[in-house]
């Protein structure tokens, strides 16, 4: 309100009581006043740029928290399912088979707690995602009475880091939507390759083309969103389905 008023207090009291037909702001007034009235504008627009500045920087805190809490929100869909699955089959091993049963629980309780302490970071190494999955596998291996050809050949580098729980999304598909309903010849077959500034995820398995599903999974539909907030423009996903084989293979800027 003051800065509306200065200009037009000016303007009424050079119209009005001294009857100029023009006004040159400022003209012929004492140095001292136009001086006063340049600084208070200058004030005025330097907290004006700087109230902008503010309200910037809290907007782009404010996208840069939702985008943290989606991301956590993904992450902590990932295992749920498969955790109740597998202490149901616990519980109808217990009595049958004691000694894998304990095997069974020493397993997932290494996964359990790689999710719930590892899973919380915003990036865990590469050696340590590679022995989550692995116990992942080790775990399906035992879980198994039917024979499966398991491959995982890795070739990585050293300081390589990623976000945790992001290649295993793609290997709980393979077992769930191809092992659990073939009764022989199951494969899963996975290589990770990396280096200092790239990473190569490729997961190859059959399946049984009465049991596609006919909608994306929740978990692709998880995968994607998640590569989409943490790697914008830094990675590629490609997946083919033909002739009862599934691949899919994720490119990743490290």
């Amino acid at each position: 309100m003051v800065s509306i008023a200065i200009p037009l207090g000016i303007m009424v009291y050079e119209f009005i009581l001294l009857g100029n037909e023009s006004v040159v702001f400022l003209e012929d007034y004492p140095v001292a006043i136009g001086v006063i009235i340049i600084i208070y504008y200058t004030i005025l627009l330097v907290i004006g740029i700087l109230w902008i500045l503010s309200q910037l920087s809290a907007l782009l805190t404010l996208r840069n928290e939702t985008k943290k809490h989606e991301i956590m929100h993904l992450q902590n869909q990932v295992n749920p399912h498969f955790f109740f699955n597998m202490l149901n089959n616990m519980y109808g091993l217990v009595d049958k088979d004691t000694d894998k049963t304990k095997k069974l629980i020493l397993k997932l309780s290494e996964l359990m707690r790689y999710s719930i302490y590892k899973g919380e970071r915003t990036s865990v190494t590469l050696e340590e995602e590679v022995a989550y999955i692995q116990n992942y596998l080790d775990l399906h291996k035992i879980r198994y009475h039917k024979p499966i050809d398991i491959q995982f050949k890795t070739d990585i580098g050293k300081n390589g880091t990623i976000m945790p729980l992001l290649l295993i999304i793609l290997v709980e598909n393979a077992f769930k939507h191809g092992v659990e309903n073939l009764r022989e010849n199951a494969y899963v077959h996975i290589n990770l390759m990396s280096d200092a500034k790239k990473m190569v995820f490729e997961i190859e398995n059959n399946f049984d083309e009465k049991e596609i599903p006919k909608k994306e999974g929740i978990g692709l539909k998880n995968l994607k969103r998640r590569l989409y907030l943490a790697y914008p423009k830094k990675y590629t996903l490609t997946t083919t389905s033909m002739n009862s084989i599934f691949k899919a293979k994720l490119e990743l800027q490290l």
